[in-house]
């Protein structure tokens, strides 16, 4: 979350920080987004307003427009935020004139530089084979650097002339790559590769293209005959086949259309002095697609064909030369097939959405690919050998300085929005090439490719520089870490690090320093990259470190201007300054842990580094003698011993810790003050209150109350200055505190409670004169365990139970205190967080489909992954188990894939680089092929040669002639798997094969499979697998096609971006659709400055503006953003990623909606193939895909498919709703509505009663929902009857019956449409009368509260209550 919540713009009350991941996902979030209406709309058009339809019709539109213009002026002046820029600014149109195309416009913005018009017609169709050129006005250069705002008598309509320069070799360098880029435009195989931050997207094969081209499909749509409805046979309810094939649909736009068959460089270069001095710049040999060889001179002034050969160097021209100033032109004139080609390929690419070509911020790998061709390629030849190994290609011949880059970033001003936006994203930038630079060099150094810095040593104490990064290895060198776990701990110390990094590094205070930090896990070695402080390298450690200590507390030093630094960082990261005992036993005051070392480097910044202590121990996992834990930890088994003494625990337990902390603190404040005013004994009664609320024992439903934020009660300290009125307002206030609490236990929680805590302690002053008050304060500081006594404050001293820390008598108080905080803090997470996240689960507030997703949920709340053992035992003991099957299913395989990652990471470790795919193939067989026993095959030798004499001295870690990965078997994994879960996640698994544990736990293989490549980084060839023939193990060393690295980094955030994304959301939950939709947009441009086009953010972006484009009835703008959000989550989560999926099923309802069946049913096939592949058909979230696609097959009259994936969507929901919850009653409806389509009345009956049941019990007779079932059942009843008369009339007459016809309801689109909305979430509510006078009143009620504020000069923002409509409308 983000940490300073001061930035918020006061003026938007209830800034909601929604964690992102969730925003909108789950259907009862949604229901509450849209169900407060937009009231404006209904009281202002002076129509009669039964329905306030929440999308604005044209009479709406017009007053939509007007409110939010009279709005906008208010929201600026009252925001007393710092400042309001817009960034819009007006754009201009130039022409463009290059040689040989016609004149063309080109809409520019002043902000631009002149560059960014290079890289626009790098990509035109018609000029996309230039590189070298200049752009001119009225024969005056324009710089490429200077922004277009800038450059005298260039306006509106101006005329640019693209003029050819001169090549040099540089020049000509990037001319030839341009031209291979064009070439492999179309080619998937550096997706496949995770080269150059691509990656894969298949969207545009189930929508035929771009979405955009509506018209042409609007005709095809209506006639629905057209329509093959039928979904493959693997899609369909119950189908047990889960083929891989399909998840990467062959796309036919990528069958190359071959336009030369060979460019590389020649062997003839560099060109000897003479012909330099021709003007000659370098030599290419060329085969095109006719066979012909041509040998090609790069000149100053162009390309020529030259008369060289292979074997023999004439460089003079060829007759006729061709001499053309792009190769482009050249090749046109020597190759027909090239011409025919290139431009097809042109058009090609230039049809593709942007989103599927531009790069992404960090490399997402797949873990399946085909069989590409491997193509001969000059550049990428030449990147593996020289650019990419010495230095990056962008600044040529110097390396860059990362942390340099890394640090002067973070230096940047940035008191207003448009520096904060430039200083955002260029620490973002740095970032993302910082972090791609240090996977490179983490490959290159495990493949043995760098040379160490310390050679003699040992391989495991290797370490490394490369690019001015400095890399180690995971393991525990000189005994380091001996007391604290060895190489388990040398393992998670990398991870805590980052961890550390980025905290402080979300803090940010000026001149505190953190290193550029990557983890990198690549082949079963955990090496960590790091920037290298200046001048580190030339001392020894003991004289550069002046404050922590280098021996684990042994020795400690302090030091002044470091404390001052990380004072600034105690509050939001709550460490407590602390003394410990040096070697002398001397005081030594610290404001962090003993291990984070401070360093100043030549440069004078103040560095720290090692933060893998930065959040407090979890004495859960960390037994100490003499100490007990509290009860609730005791009764679940713990403390537990685990591998390693560095069990931390998480910043996000830390900050629902104390929020749940706060909470007592001010329920226990009120309890008293209010007592105090009941009777003036209160002295009698005071320590009974203290003693009863001392007890932690909370039950969980209070823990998901203590989410709530701290803003709710900055009431508290608002008092006014008189003392006398001070206790009432006190308790008035905290007492409506702790309500507002009890109300609104929905917000997740912020850093937000520094602030009231800060406000109380500026506040004290006046009221604390009053002694009774300041008892009753000072008593619930003390029961709440602050360290403040005149003030709620709780912060932890990291350095509790580290082994060799000592502390001064003087602070033995203080040290107990803090354990006992400590041992508190464990205890919440065991009682409140694991049963809430439960809770979430069965309520489907968190509805993870994989490993990845589960683990997240559990991050989100604060509990650390060594917690899955436990969690899963806590589901086991639930009564409402069922509910819950598919979390425990997800979890099961998450700990069993976690356990052989272990395995896995060890296992490879032995093995060298000529048997890794051998290998890698062996232990898949082992850990999922029935086939009993597994033998590994030693691959056979390709080189048998006397090479076993002659060892290399140099070898790579953990090299060697190792065979020993050979011998495992199935039988043996398992049981290190089994034995791997008891001692790490005490967790017992009573499977001794692969086929026990699918048919114990329901698991899919390929989803296994899935889930332990994304793991470990296996790249698989795609194919069908015959996992269960006990005859041939399922894989062979040939399905093997690479091993990835699996990175770890910091995510820089955009924060005014995120602030408006916030404010956007909050506006949209109280009903302001028009300004959330505002806010929301301007989140998306921020988001885009300081990104870039690609982001996971982004992507939360465009899913809500889709939302609301649609919610407001701009169907066609819903569809665009929905296709970009989906494009985005394909390229930067991955095309099977869980949120992927629920961006497609959005897609298909608003495809739905603008006509295109046939697209919306592919869409929702594709998400049901890939939902089958992640988790498998037993998932709550089936449940909906399948209503929907039930939905739509129902819409285009396929009855009897329909009925396949109602009645399995209403199997899923009675499973996982209860058979009495309205969710099952909706879909007992939409199945009666199928069955009355077929005329099967007796059917539809039976169906529409369960659900007028439901109803009745849960609604009462009154409701309209429970009216219109028994409506409904009528008009059902009546068919029945008329069908049954007509039949009976068929009977008695024979042919020459008198037959009423029959009315069968083809269902209209409309009503399909209707039931899409309500089923996904999205609700246009009817508002009597009634409703509408009362929420006027609250409307009225709210402004004036907010006036009031704004005259109280309110530190924060107060909590709004969301409108309470919830109530009045049946969504489950």
């Amino acid at each position: 979350m983000v940490s300073k919540t001061d930035d918020i713009p006061a003026s938007v009350p209830n800034c909601n920080p929604v964690d992102l991941a969730e925003e909108a996902g789950d259907g009862a979030q949604d229901s509450k987004e849209t169900s407060k209406t937009h009231l404006k709309d209904s009281c202002d058009c002076g129509h009669s307003a039964d329905t306030a339809m929440v999308n604005g019709d044209g009479a709406h539109e017009r007053t939509e427009e007007e409110d939010s213009k009279q709005d906008g002026n208010s929201e600026a002046d009252d925001s007393n935020e710092q400042e309001v820029i817009v960034i819009q600014d007006t754009g201009f149109t130039v022409k463009i004139q290059a040689p040989g195309t016609e004149p063309f416009d080109l809409q520019v913005s002043p902000q631009e530089m002149v560059q960014e018009i290079h890289q626009v017609l790098m990509d035109r169709e018609d000029t996309c084979h230039r590189t070298c050129f200049s752009l001119q006005l009225d024969g005056n250069v324009l710089d490429n650097f200077a922004e277009l705002k800038s450059i005298e008598g260039l306006q509106e309509g101006s005329l640019l002339k693209v003029v050819e320069e001169p090549y040099t070799v540089r020049e000509a360098r990037i001319h030839v790559r341009h031209i291979r880029d064009l070439l492999k435009s179309l080619d998937p195989s550096d997706s496949y590769n995770g080269v150059d931050c691509n990656s894969l997207s298949f969207l545009s094969i189930f929508t035929d293209g771009d979405l955009g081209d509506s018209d042409k499909r609007k005709k095809k749509g209506n006639e629905l005959e057209q329509i093959d409805c039928t979904p493959p046979e693997h899609i369909l309810p119950g189908s047990k086949d889960r083929p891989l094939v399909p998840l990467q649909p062959q796309n036919k736009d990528w069958k190359p259309m071959q336009c030369l068959k060979v460019l590389t460089m020649s062997g003839w270069n560099p060109p000897p002095g003479n012909r330099k001095m021709h003007g000659d710049l370098m030599y290419l040999c060329m085969v095109t697609v006719e066979e012909r060889h041509v040998s090609v001179t790069a000149s100053t002034r162009g390309f020529y064909l030259n008369q060289s050969t292979t074997y023999t160097f004439n460089p003079k021209p060829a007759n006729p030369s061709f001499l053309s100033h792009s190769l482009v032109e050249l090749l046109s004139q020597i190759s027909p097939a090239f011409k025919k080609n290139f431009t097809a390929l042109q058009k090609k690419r230039v049809q593709r959405h942007p989103f599927e070509r531009i790069a992404t911020p960090f490399q997402v790998y797949s873990w399946t690919a085909p069989q590409v061709d491997h193509a001969m390629d000059c550049v990428r030849a030449e990147d593996a050998y020289t650019s990419r190994l010495g230095y990056e290609e962008h600044i040529p011949g110097q390396t860059r300085d990362w942390n340099e880059e890394l640090q002067t970033t973070r230096e940047l001003p940035r008191k207003n929005l448009p520096e904060r936006l430039l200083r955002e994203r260029a620490i973002f930038k740095v970032h993302s090439d910082f972090a791609a630079a240090a996977t490179r060099g983490a490959m290159a150094v495990i493949d043995g490719n760098v040379m160490a810095i310390n050679p003699g040593e040992e391989t495991r104490m290797q370490m490394f520089i490369w690019n001015n990064i400095f890399f180690s290895l995971g393991f525990d060198v000189r005994d380091h870490y001996r007391e604290l776990g060895g190489d388990a701990a040398a393992h998670v110390a990398p991870t805590n690090d980052l961890n550390g990094v980025r905290a402080y590094g979300a803090v940010d205070v000026e001149g505190l320093y953190t290193l550029g930090t990557v983890v990198v896990d690549y082949r079963g070695y955990r090496v960590t990259a790091q920037s290298i402080i200046p001048g580190i390298l030339e001392r020894e450690q003991e004289q550069s470190v002046i404050y922590g200590s280098i021996d684990f507390g042994k020795t400690v030093v302090s030091h002044s201007k470091y404390l001052e630094l990380l004072e600034k960082t105690s509050r939001p990261l709550k460490v407590q300054r602390h003394n410990v005992l040096n070697e002398k036993s001397e005081s030594v005051e610290l404001c962090s842990s003993v291990e984070c070392k401070g360093i100043i480097g030549n440069d004078g910044r103040h560095y720290i580094l090692d933060l893998l202590r930065t959040f407090p121990p979890d004495l859960n996992f960390l037994p100490v003698e003499g100490e007990e834990l509290s009860p609730e930890s005791r009764r679940q088994g713990f403390p537990r011993q685990h591998r390693h003494r560095l069990a931390c625990l998480r910043q996000e337990l830390i900050e629902a810790f104390v929020e749940h902390r706060y909470l007592l603190f001010m329920k226990m404040a009120a309890l008293q003050l209010m007592q105090q005013k009941a009777n003036k004994d209160a002295k009698a009664n005071m320590p009974a209150i203290t003693e009863t609320t001392e007890a932690p024992s909370e039950s969980s439903a209070d823990a998901t109350q203590t989410q709530t934020a701290a803003s709710d009660s900055p009431g508290v300290t608002e008092a006014s200055t008189d003392s006398t009125s001070q206790t009432e307002s006190n308790a008035s206030a905290a007492s409506q505190a702790a309500t507002a609490g009890e109300e609104n236990s929905s917000r997740p929680a912020t850093n937000g409670l520094v602030e009231p805590a800060a406000t109380l302690n500026g506040e004290c002053k006046s009221p604390l004169e009053d002694p009774k008050s300041r008892e009753v304060v000072l008593n619930a500081c003390k029961a709440v365990g602050s360290i403040s006594n005149t003030s709620f404050d709780i912060r932890f001293n990291p350095d509790i139970f580290s082994p060799g820390v000592r502390f001064p008598d003087d602070s033995t108080d203080d040290i107990q205190k803090q354990k006992q905080l400590l041992k508190d803090a464990a205890a919440f997470l065991v009682s409140c967080q694991i049963p809430s996240l439960v809770k979430d689960c069965l309520d489907h507030s968190a509805l993870p489909m994989d490993g990845a997703t589960l683990t997240e949920a559990l991050r989100q709340r604060g509990i650390n992954i060594r917690y899955l053992g436990t969690v899963l035992e806590f589901v086991d003991k639930t009564p409402a188990k069922a509910q819950l099957e598919h979390f425990y299913r997800i979890g099961i395989s998450e700990l069993i894939t976690r356990c052989a990652k272990h395995i896995f990471k060890t296992y490879l470790q032995a093995v060298e680089l000529s048997a890794l795919s051998a290998a890698v193939s062996h232990f898949l067989n082992c850990f999922l092929s029935s086939f009993p026993d597994a033998v590994a095959h030693l691959p056979p030798d390709e080189l048998v040669s006397r090479r076993k004499s002659r060892k290399r001295r140099n070898r790579v870690p953990g090299g060697g002639d190792n065979t020993a990965w050979a011998s495992l078997t199935p039988n043996e994994l398992w049981k290190n798997i089994a034995s791997e879960a008891k001692s790490y996640y005490h967790f017992t698994i009573q499977c001794e094969s692969a086929d026990q544990v699918v048919e114990k736990y329901g698991f899919q293989k390929t989803t296994l499979l899935r889930e332990i490549s994304l793991k470990t980084g296996i790249q698989i060839l795609i194919k069908e697998y015959n996992f269960d023939s006990r005859h041939k193990p399922a894989f062979t060393e040939e399905d093997i096609l690479n091993i990835f690295p699996v990175v770890k980094h910091v995510n820089p955030k955009a924060s005014d971006a995120f602030h408006f994304f916030q404010s956007g959301q909050a506006k949209v939950q109280q009903g302001f659709l028009k300004e959330g939709c505002e806010l929301i947009n301007e989140a998306l441009n921020l988001f885009n400055n300081v990104y870039g086009a690609m982001h996971v953010e982004i992507c939360a972006c465009l899913r809500l503006l889709a939302r609301l484009n649609y919610i407001m009835g701009d169907h066609a703008e819903a569809l665009s953003n929905q296709q970009k959000a989906v494009l985005m989550s394909e390229r930067v989560l991955g095309i099977e990623h869980p949120n992927t999926i629920q961006e497609y099923m959005h897609l298909a309802l608003y495809c739905f909606a603008n006509g295109q069946l046939s697209t919306a049913l592919k869409l929702l096939y594709r998400a049901r193939y890939l939902m089958l592949l992640v988790s498998g058909e037993d998932h709550p979230e089936m449940a909906l895909l399948d209503s929907n696609i039930g939905l739509v097959l129902h819409g285009v009259m396929e009855y009897d498919l329909s009925l396949r994936f109602l009645e399995n969507a209403l199997t899923i929901n009675t499973k996982y709703h209860g058979p009495r919850s309205l969710k099952v009653a909706l879909s007992h409806h939409l199945v009666a509505r199928v069955y009355e389509s077929k005329a099967e009345f007796r059917s539809a009956l039976q169906h529409e009663k369960e659900g007028y049941t439901i109803y009745k019990n849960q609604m009462g007779e009154a409701h309209e929902k429970t009216k219109e079932s028994s409506e409904f059942l009528k008009y059902l009843t009546q068919q029945a009857v008329a069908l049954q008369r007509t039949m009976n009339e068929i009977y008695k007459n024979g042919s020459n019956a008198s037959i009423t016809p029959l009315k069968f309801t083809a269902p209209s689109m409309a009503s399909v449409l209707e039931q899409l909305n309500i089923i996904n979430g999205i609700i246009f509510i009817p508002l009597s009368q009634k409703d509408l006078e009362n929420l006027k009143a609250e409307v009225q009620r709210r402004q004036q509260l907010q006036e009031l504020q704004e005259l109280g000069k309110s530190e924060e923002p107060t909590e709004d209550r969301p409108l309470e409509l919830e109530d009045k409308i049946p969504i489950d």
